[in-house]
């Protein structure tokens, strides 16, 4: 007899299905909240620098280097070229102006000054022959002039007797025509003797004016050449200290070689180099402080060097009030320059943060200091010290402003201690 057989409802394939499922459900629904959610990590604070919001002055200013520098450096070049002969002192020497610094010798400056001096000796010379030639040649037409003057008067003379003879009827017509001719034939001669002496004069004063340009326009650059030659003794132009002197016996300079400079001690200022991309916030007139023997000094920029070299720029920086007392040439500075006007700001301190979040977000701590979790923030300047904040935080919130670089995508912090 047949019996039946109940089936079982949770046999094992069916127990096994319904645990797979059960287990794929969970994964899908960890997944999602893992992944939709806030993802969570537990940091010690020990390891963290927590900072807090403040609001205070600020003042957008990046630190540079500046060397200090004379206030005035005259440079000196070789005006011409030549050999050094003497040297009369050596580099840092204290000098007042006209003292020799050293000789060179120029053999064929010094022949070409021989040169123009013979040349100019012997248009003088030239001179003073073509002067005296003139004056006996106004000499001899004088004289002429003298014998023309007495002939005319005779003629003249003769001319009246025999007009008032002729009236008279006591001498003919031939003998008085002869009178009158003899007369007009001196006159007109008297006035081309005159004329020619007249133009003689005038020739002989335009020639004298010309040679003596010209002579004194020879002496000018005989005066030039001896300049010159002169000039191969280099001088101190003002009073200074001679430095980066640069020259040995027997050393052959070019013209326009340098050889050292001459600092003027009254004064310093400092020279500072600024990187390129601040050359458009970079003008006369912004301030700048540094620290020097426990002590703050102040300068301002008065000239601005926009040539850019090695990605960098230069400016001259004038002292505001005293010069530090012990401040030495050559000297390096930590400049302070500002790019900007003191004003009161929410400060944001500066930290590792920025490297990972561009200053784009920050985590910013609860008010019960167990977490902290990512807000959006808007920073506009900066300061060596300091972010000028814009938005996203307020005056008394406390942030993480050390490295993130171990946190990934994570969304909140749980604050351990």
């Amino acid at each position: 007899m047949d019996r039946v057989i109940e089936k079982k409802t949770w046999n094992t394939k069916r127990l096994l299905t319904i645990a797979g499922i059960t287990g794929i459900v969970l994964l899908i629904a960890g997944s999602i909240y893992f992944t939709s959610g806030k993802s969570k990590l537990d940091v010690n604070t020990e390891r963290l620098t927590v900072s807090e919001i403040k609001k205070g002055p600020f003042q957008e200013f990046i630190p540079v280097n500046g060397v200090v520098m004379p206030l005035t450096t005259i440079y000196l070049d070789a005006s011409d070229g030549g050999r050094v002969e003497e040297k009369y002192v050596e580099d840092g020497a204290h000098l007042k102006k006209g003292d020799p610094i050293l000789r060179l010798s120029n053999t064929d400056l010094e022949l070409s000054l021989a040169t123009q001096e013979t040349n100019v000796y012997g248009q003088q010379i030239q001179m003073q022959i073509s002067h005296n030639a003139a004056q006996q040649n106004t000499i001899s037409k004088l004289q002429n002039m003298a014998d023309v003057e007495n002939t005319f008067r005779d003629a003249e003379r003769v001319y009246k007797l025999d007009k008032n003879l002729y009236d008279k009827k006591a001498i003919g017509l031939q003998e008085y025509q002869q009178a009158v001719n003899t007369y007009q034939y001196q006159l007109q001669k008297r006035k081309l003797t005159r004329q020619i002496l007249t133009q003689d004069t005038s020739l002989v004063k335009q020639q004298e004016g010309q040679s003596h340009e010209q002579i004194a326009q020879m002496k000018s650059a005989l005066n030039m050449m001896r300049k010159k030659v002169s000039d191969l003794t280099v001088r101190a132009p003002i009073d200074g200290q001679l430095t980066s002197f640069d020259a040995e016996i027997g050393q052959t300079k070019t013209k326009g070689e340098h050889l050292g400079q001459i600092d003027v001690l009254s004064g310093f200022k400092v020279r500072v180099s600024v990187e390129e991309h601040y050359i458009s916030r970079v003008f006369t007139g912004l301030k700048g402080d540094f620290q020097f023997a426990d002590k703050t000094y102040h300068l301002v920029i008065k000239k601005v060097f926009t040539q850019v070299v090695n990605g960098q720029f230069q400016v001259d920086m004038a002292f505001v009030g005293p010069t530090p007392t012990g401040i030495r040439k050559g000297q390096t500075l930590q400049v302070r320059l500002a790019l900007s006007d003191e004003t009161t700001a929410l400060l944001l301190p500066k930290g590792g943060f920025y490297q990972q979040t561009g200053g784009n977000w920050i985590f910013k701590v609860s008010e019960d200091g167990t977490k902290a979790y990512k807000v959006d923030i808007q920073i506009n300047r900066q300061s060596p010290d300091y972010y000028e904040l814009m938005s996203g935080l307020k005056e008394g919130d406390k942030v993480i402003t050390s490295s993130y670089e171990t946190y990934g995508e994570i969304q909140e912090l749980v604050l351990k201690k």
